[in-house]
């Protein structure tokens, strides 16, 4: 080995490499204390905003880091005199190509984005989205988490839900209960409303403003038929749903009122 040859690599280009390493090495240390500032100062200000989800604060946050975590190393490369415009243009092609191949995944992040600023529903809320009913147990950036009535945990992707049609059952102070009930020919429709709306009411978490709708609804060949609408909260319900039922076998019962039975009807013989 040539000493003198090593000792005049040194003086001549070891030096200036040692200035690049160490030029580096200052900016990345430099570059991550000011990404991490930026980042940091973008989750405050979006964790402040009441309508942004924290959720969606957190992976913005995160995104951006990504972005000028990739410009900081773009430019230690070329501090070191590594040409970036290929590097750049090779970036640009994988990311079209995983965008590509990603699209449905794409539009499912774009959605999930555009749900939590706009909050079509919340955690705890129950709804009807994408074709599934149940209670909302988390809202992801890609997909929302709906457990449903019968307890299977359902994952819905955040575009089906985004471009379809949305219920909100708990958006509003009181949700209606829709029953029917049917009294026997020769029952005055009347007094059998009148009965059965007294009876309703006294049902425990039924809303009394509005109070419930008990009115005759449409006539049919085993007798009238009443239309029982009470209102209450949506955690109530089911109970409410159940109550109603028992409320209305028991007030028939009480009054004395026949089963409904088809009228027969006797044909005559050719």
């Amino acid at each position: 080995m040539d000493i003198e040859a090593v000792r005049i690599f040194l003086m001549t280009r070891g030096i200036d490499f040692g200035t690049k390493v160490l030029g580096a090495i200052v900016l990345w240390i430099v570059g991550r204390w000011v990404i991490g500032l930026i980042t940091g100062l973008i989750r405050k200000l979006l964790s402040r905003n009441s309508k942004v989800d924290p959720t969606l604060a957190h992976y913005l946050g995160s995104i951006l880091a990504g972005i000028l975590n990739l410009l900081l190393v773009l430019a230690i490369l070329q501090v070191f005199g590594v040409q970036t415009t290929s590097f750049a243009a090779l970036l640009a092609g994988v990311g079209l190509a995983v965008g590509t191949a990603w699209g449905g995944l794409l539009a499912h992040f774009a959605a999930g984005v555009f749900m939590q600023v706009l909050r079509p529903f919340k955690v705890g809320d129950f709804v009807m989205a994408g074709g599934v009913t149940g209670t909302v147990q988390e809202l992801g950036l890609f997909g929302t988490t709906i457990i449903t009535p019968d307890n299977v945990l359902t994952i819905v992707g955040n575009n089906t839900i985004f471009s379809g049609v949305i219920s909100n059952f708990s958006a509003q102070p009181v949700r209606r209960v829709e029953l029917t009930a049917k009294v026997a020919n020769g029952v005055d429709p009347v007094d059998a409303a009148n009965r059965l709306r007294a009876a309703v009411t006294k049902i425990p978490n039924v809303s009394q403003n509005p109070p419930p709708d008990v009115e005759l609804l449409s006539f049919t060949p085993e007798g009238p038929l009443l239309c029982v609408r009470p209102y209450t909260h949506n955690d109530n319900y089911w109970q409410v749903y159940f109550d109603t039922n028992r409320a209305i076998v028991e007030t028939f019962r009480e009054a004395g009122y026949p089963t409904p039975e088809t009228p027969f009807v006797r044909r005559a013989a050719a």
